[in-house]
This record gives C-alpha cells, structure tokens and sequence, in this order.
C-alpha cells in the first residue's frame, strides 16, 4: 500500500521525507501544497497534517507538569491542548485501526518522530487520552518497546 507525502518540493522538510521515502524504497505519491498561498495553514490540510507536535509542545514545554510544584501547572492550558491532542488521536485512531505503523505494517521514521514526546507524555494525566484509543495505545506501547529507543533510554539514563 502507498502512502501520500502532502508538502512542497521547496520544503526542506518535505524534502527530507521524501528522500527517506526514496531511500527506503516506498511506494509514495506526492501531492503538492501551495506554501506561497498559505494552504498548509488552512483545511483540508491542517486535517491532514495531524503532528502531534504543537499540543504535545504545549503540554510538555511551554506549561510542563511540574513534578517540583504542580501548582504551577495551568490546568486551563493542559485541558484546552488535551482536547485538541484527542482529535488529533482520533485521526491516529483510525489509520493505526488499518495498519500497524503509520505508513504501513513497518516501522518508519513516521513513527520514530513521535518516540520522544510520547515517552514523556506517557508518566503524565495525558496517558489517558492515550489509553482511551486502543490501537494509538498499543502503538504506543511497540514502538516505545523497540530495543532501539530502549537503547536510546539507557544512555539517557547513564548521563
């Protein structure tokens, strides 16, 4: 099965995905966005573009669960980003509901990209958001299984 590679072949990005695609020899099919009109700020695209990356960012950095003082938490921002992160989900929901990984039945560097953020996320209340979808929850629990990111975790640990 294809996937689609939604971009702009003057996106350093895009590039970047495209070369892997290549690199990895999978069967891809590239449609254009227009950047100079603004179109991947608007729908259809922002729908497409599901990265978890901007509420995963909210609730990581710019308000972080305080371990130290959960006081400072901004519950208001935590539960506006939950939200947002939950549609997103829905989206992952879905395609995981029809494959194993995000482009197909291997793992790529579609799912590598989400290890960091999600790992983080995973000793936090957005688990929960997490656990209520049941294939994004067991894709979470293989890809932050894999002896790669374990590896990855033990040296983090060593520092």
């Amino acid at each position: 099965m294809g996937i689609k590679i939604y971009g702009s072949a003057s996106s350093c990005a895009t590039l970047r995905v495209v070369a892997a695609a290549h690199e990895k020899e999978v069967d891809f099919e590239f449609v254009h966005v227009d950047m100079t009109s603004g179109a991947h700020k608007q729908h259809p695209y922002l729908s497409l573009n599901v990265s978890l990356s901007p509420y995963c960012h909210q609730l990581i950095v710019i308000n972080p669960f305080s371990l130290f003082n959960p006081s400072s938490t901004d519950m208001t921002i935590v539960e506006e980003n939950e939200a947002k992160l939950a549609k997103v989900l829905d989206v992952y929901e879905a395609r995981l509901g029809v494959s194993k990984y995000l482009g197909g039945e291997t793992f790529t560097l579609a799912d590598l990209h989400h290890l960091p953020q999600l790992h983080i996320l995973m000793d936090t209340q957005v688990k929960k958001v997490f656990d209520e979808r049941s294939h994004f929850s067991a894709w979470c629990k293989d890809i932050l299984a894999r002896p790669a990111w374990e590896k990855t975790m033990a040296l983090l640990n060593q520092a």
